[in-house]
């Protein structure tokens, strides 16, 4: 592959006072911050934005129900207050989701509505009407293909989801850099640069160009590094030769299959019990089509190339089938499926679904000074995350913190005071089809504007991509010139989202490796070797049958 947008020049000799490892939600959302706050970042990963475990979770921005069941009940009170937050800080991005819980016995009939009722509490601030209960009656004719044996009633319920939490990320980067961070993708951490009269400082990072035909390689400098690498922290640390007693990670592995609208498929997200192991499961109305999900299984093996396994996948669609009879869904009628580990801090006894879901955050001093480790931490509380992590920052480089304004300045799009009242003028003034302005408008928000501008200055990019896909040319381009995407499959993957398609973008991806053949002089070359990278990065999708 080749890079698209060159790295900066003289890298080694910029002057930054933090380097953030890992450009998922946890570290973009610290990037952002600390940019916010005035320091100098410097943001890397050894792949794209957003291609590792931040995308592979169940896209909910959720207080945790189930959280209340293990005592986490300042966890949940935090995760609500940000799940407030995010619904105005990227409200193009972050949804109302309602949710239907059936009761099968008297037990949760009992003890749900108490749950429910401290959730309620704890939100408090009016975000979404209050729960309700209903009597089976009324529970079937809300969610009418549902098993109707044994069960006793049900509740409703509105909690929120980012169905793209791709793009979640990216407008954290991308406020990043507005605001001076420097974000560099495809490059690989070797070791950790120590100080030459001090063994035990940390003072940079060596970095290899993963997209330099040469691997070219990087020192950079900085008084502090932030290893934000999630599943992955204890394996930076050793190539960086950090020794530690124990290991910080002990993720475990989620797994989810997509598939079409099915018989008896409910209208809003299900949140139920298997009836293998009583482990709550979740279906999803995820676009046109149906996230279900997920498995919470030990995991201490490969990283980078995580596949569902068979034996989830039976897991997952027996479940289903048990609480939606007339789903009789079989691997036929799988989509796709993906799977990720969660960064979860190592636990070496209890169940998986125990371990708490608080993350920590570890200064490695005296031991080694100028490194600190995020160790947790989850889709929904990544900002309040990411401003702890920099007033810590600010402690270790001796200055005085700013005030912090990452919970009321809006994502770059949802730069507007109304975002309804832009949504309704971008439909009647925008010259697009109804179906790809609101296509547009739920990925790119306000940033929908620059779209249409590139589609003024060259107007062939106002095609659609293909005539039955609400998607245009410009957005290949306008990922590549303002998005930051160095590849095709970072374009389909984490910026249109096209290759999330219930195809994994396959129909479309001849039509946008000849828009960018077309726009930025591709070579055939070139253009082979995008479409097979592309083919290549969806073949995680593919469940492992054994």
């Amino acid at each position: 592959m080749r890079r698209t947008t060159p790295l900066p020049k003289q890298l080694a000799h910029t002057p930054f006072d933090v380097i953030v490892m890992g450009a998922g939600i946890n570290g973009t959302g610290i990037a952002r911050d600390a940019a916010l706050r005035g320091l100098r970042v410097l943001l890397v990963d050894k792949g794209d934005i957003c291609d590792g475990t931040s995308a592979w979770s169940s896209r909910l921005i959720h207080g945790g129900l189930r959280y209340l069941a293990h005592g986490e009940f300042s966890l949940v009170r935090g995760s609500l207050h940000e799940r407030a937050c995010l619904l105005r800080l990227a409200p193009h991005l972050v949804h109302p989701l309602p949710f239907a819980i059936p009761f099968y016995t008297y037990w949760d009939a009992l003890s749900v509505p108490i749950g429910l009722r401290l959730y309620d509490w704890f939100s408090q601030n009016g975000t979404f009407p209050r729960h309700r209960l209903l009597s089976r009656r009324r529970f079937q004719e809300q969610v009418p293909g549902i098993n109707t044996k044994a069960l006793k009633g049900g509740a409703i319920y509105t909690d929120a989801a980012a169905p793209m939490a791709e793009r979640l990320c990216v407008e954290n980067a991308l406020a990043a850099a507005e605001h001076g961070a420097v974000v560099i993708t495809y490059v690989r951490a070797d070791e950790f640069i120590f100080d030459t009269h001090d063994a035990n400082r940390v003072t940079g990072v060596v970095l290899t160009d993963l997209l330099d035909t040469g691997a070219a390689r990087h020192s950079v400098h900085a008084p502090l590094v932030m290893n934000a690498t999630g599943p992955w922290v204890d394996k930076l640390l050793a190539a960086g030769a950090i020794v530690t007693d124990n290991p910080f990670m002990g993720g475990t592995k989620g797994s989810h299959v997509i598939v079409n609208p099915f018989p008896g498929a409910p209208d809003r997200a299900l949140y139920f019990k298997a009836p293998q192991d009583k482990r709550p499961l979740f279906i999803i109305p995820w676009g046109e089509l149906y996230l279900l999900g997920t498995t919470d299984c030990r995991h201490q093996d490969d990283l980078d190339h995580l596949r569902a396994s068979q034996a989830e996948i039976d897991y997952i669609l027996t479940a289903v089938n048990s609480v939606i009879p007339s789903a009789n869904l079989h691997h036929k009628h799988i989509c796709y499926t993906y799977a990720g580990v969660r960064p979860l801090p190592w636990h070496p006894k209890g169940k998986p679904g125990s371990v708490t879901r608080r993350h920590i955050i570890h200064d490695h001093a005296p031991e080694y000074e100028g490194l600190v480790s995020i160790i947790g931490g989850k889709l929904t509380t990544y900002r309040g995350l990411s401003e702890e992590a920099v007033d810590i920052a600010f402690q270790k480089l001796g200055k005085a913190a700013p005030d912090n304004y990452s919970a009321s300045i809006n994502l770059p799009g949802a730069r507007t005071a109304d975002f309804t009242q832009f949504q309704k003028w971008f439909l009647a003034q925008a010259p697009f089809d109804s179906d790809v302005c609101a296509r547009l408008l739920s990925l790119y928000g306000t940033r929908s504007l620059a779209l249409w501008a590139l589609c003024k200055r060259t107007p062939r990019l106002q095609a659609r991509l293909r005539d039955d896909v609400p998607a245009i040319a410009a957005e290949v381009v306008f990922a590549f010139e303002s998005e930051m995407a160095q590849t095709l499959s970072d374009v389909l993957l984490r910026r249109t989202m096209l290759g999330l398609r219930a195809d994994l973008g396959q129909s479309v991806i001849p039509a946008a490796a000849k828009v960018a053949a077309e726009y930025f002089g591709w070579d055939e070359a070139r253009v082979t070797r995008e479409i097979e990278h592309c083919q290549a990065a969806v073949e995680r999708f593919t469940p492992v049958y054994k």
